[in-house]
């Protein structure tokens, strides 16, 4: 307030000064006092819009300084945290717990088995609940640093089967049939930051910001919004020992795209579940909701996807390589109606409202493939069929797609060859 007088009383004196030299002191005086009042009004505007942010980001300033007194204090050496995740009944909600365990774990394998109550997840009946957590991968841990763990968990079920929502047993076992192609996956993975009342991050409390085009790729406190959840995210997915090779602002304001790869085989659905995993809590640090929700404003505005870049040994050839490409798309062609189904959790659905052929989306009853084409359900890069060997890029899966099935389905029809679309 005292700054804010200072500079009142510092505009007001000068102008003064300068209407003293023209002899209308008052006229003067009286405009000066009408343009302070002005600004003083386009302060408080502006304070108001932003008063929402501010109260959040003191919040959060606060709660963090306050954990941050009882996260300085010196763990025990023979006390370790690892928090276990898991994929709940929903197939794209994650679940998590810690346990304390002995020494620093440094495989999955030195983890002991768990379990959890599955009627509270939507796996299991209360009456018979126990469900068991197996792990299978092991990552550093963002949060708590130190020697502390995060480990990325199958479930099982009461007669240690893997369970009904267990899309990584299937997608293994696929996976390790096609060991000797290689295939070699990485996902652009969407999301979009929203206010915890469900409000784009950013966007106006009333009405809509403006269409779409300056948003991308974007710089500036006026069309990028979310950097500060962005970079956190990167920086944690890099300390835990995720291939994360990239971020950039999206195309409609609000929405983010990382990407996760090359990573081969099972490793590509572990990395990619847990780099969800480190964005949700991430976003729950700054009071912000990330959605991977393929369309979350209708109207006028790009969905979001999980576009997935992929090659097998044979796409990687020099010799040959292209044409192993567009063999593997004829083969994608055949069976489009069944990788739709396998591209959403909700057997096409979520993508039905994504893929309408508008915003850089091929409609999701047709199937098409072209080079550079982002239109198109399967893109070949420029690059790739200048040079004759590389990658394909599949853009039908949507952002809260399963990449365990995606990636599964992707080496059934074109490594191992299975036709049909049941």
């Amino acid at each position: 307030m005292a700054k804010h007088i200072q500079k009142f009383s510092t505009a007001v004196l000068a102008n003064l000064a300068n209407s003293a030299k023209s002899g209308n002191t008052e006229k003067r005086l009286l405009v000066s006092l009408a343009a302070t009042r002005k600004n003083r009004h386009n302060a408080g505007h502006n304070k108001s819009f932003r008063r929402g942010y501010e109260e959040s980001a003191t919040k959060s300033g606060h709660l963090q300084s306050t954990l941050n007194k009882y996260m300085n204090i010196p763990q025990p050496e023979d006390m370790v945290q690892v928090m276990y995740v898991w994929i709940d009944g929903s197939g794209q909600g994650l679940r998590c717990k810690t346990k304390t365990v002995k020494k620093e774990p440094e495989r999955p394998e030195d983890c002991p088995e768990w379990n959890f109550d599955g009627s509270s997840t939507g796996q299991a009946e209360g009456r018979d609940s126990d469900v068991y957590l197996i792990p299978a991968a092991l990552y550093a841990d963002p949060f708590r640093q130190g020697p502390n763990k995060v480990l990325l968990c199958e479930t099982r079920d009461k007669n240690m089967q893997p369970h009904d929502t267990n899309k990584r047993y299937s997608c293994n076992t696929i996976m390790q049939r096609a060991v000797s192609s290689h295939p070699l996956f990485a996902f652009e993975q969407e999301y979009t930051l929203l206010d915890q009342d469900g409000h784009p991050y950013g966007w106006p409390k009333k009405g809509y910001p403006a269409p779409q085009g300056p948003y991308y790729c974007s710089v500036g406190a006026d069309r990028s919004h979310g950097r500060v959840i962005e970079e956190a995210h990167y920086r944690a997915c890099l300390y835990a020992g995720i291939n994360i090779s990239g971020t950039n602002a999206e195309v409609m304001p609000g929405q983010w795209e990382y990407q996760v790869g090359p990573v081969e085989g099972i490793g590509m659905g572990d990395q990619l579940w847990m780099s969800r995993f480190f964005l949700h809590r991430v976003a729950e640090d700054f009071g912000v909701v990330a959605t991977l929700d393929p369309k979350p404003m209708p109207g006028d505005w790009n969905g979001a996807g999980a576009h997935v870049n992929y090659n097998t040994k044979a796409m990687w050839e020099k010799e040959g390589g292209l044409k192993a490409i567009e063999e593997a798309i004829e083969k994608l062609a055949k069976r489009h109606d069944l990788h739709i189904r396998m591209y959403d959790p909700n057997q096409g659905a979520d993508n039905a409202r994504r893929l309408t052929g508008l915003h850089e989306t091929a409609h999701i009853s047709e199937f098409s493939s072209g080079v550079a084409d982002r239109g198109a359900s399967i893109r070949i890069p420029r690059n790739v069929a200048a040079r004759g060997w590389g990658y394909l890029e599949d853009r039908r899966p949507s952002s809260n797609c399963d990449p365990y099935v995606v990636t599964e389905y992707l080496v059934r029809t074109t490594v191992l060859n299975e036709t049909g679309n049941e």
